[in-house]
């Protein structure tokens, strides 16, 4: 499972959490932590965003879709996020796709505007945004509304009653997989 959103929508939270809580074998990979294994030389996009930093997203998706494959072949579920854009489709999506494969489920995490802005200002060091920079990345996230992935707008739940709602959307993605 993919869990997308804007900064701020819980996707962390929500994923260690279920991670933590199933029933078989799951392992979270943070595509953030993952990230800042960069420790000289790290390129924070916080101070501008340029080809450094795009570099180290894409090795970090990479190593992120190669430890997912190999957690999968061994039994391993997991679940896996980042904040992919709709209109980045061939970074977005199709690169999850290539890096995990097929059966990698989306999942977007679309809380309002005001819930994701209270979440950003509790955060600290490079992980805390802008509130425009975070009104921004909401805007553009909004662009999942009529892709067809299933959207969790999660303003007034908790974190388990959003792992509660991830578990209901899994059901339902075995049951009957979705195009995408």
């Amino acid at each position: 499972m993919l869990l997308i959103g804007p900064a701020g929508a819980g996707k962390t939270s929500v994923a260690k959490y279920w991670a933590e809580h199933r029933r078989v074998p799951t392992a979270h990979i943070s595509l953030d932590d993952v990230r800042e294994w960069v420790r000289s030389g790290f390129a924070d996009p916080q101070s501008g965003w340029n080809d450094h930093s795009e570099a180290q997203y894409r090795l970090a998706r990479r190593t992120c879709g190669f430890a997912a494959r190999n957690f999968l072949a061994n039994g391993i579920s997991c679940i896996l996020d980042d904040a992919v854009f709709p209109d980045r489709p061939v970074v977005g999506l199709g690169g999850w796709k290539r890096h995990v494969g097929p059966g990698l489920l989306p999942v977007v995490l679309l809380p309002g505007l005001e819930v994701v802005l209270e979440r950003n200002a509790e955060r600290s060091g490079n992980r805390r945004l802008s509130d425009e920079e975070v009104a921004r990345i909401h805007g553009r996230m909004a662009g999942w509304y009529g892709s067809g992935l299933p959207i969790i707008d999660n303003s007034q739940m908790d974190v388990p009653a959003t792992a509660r709602v991830l578990d209901d959307v899994l059901a339902r993605a075995i049951a009957s997989p979705p195009q995408w």
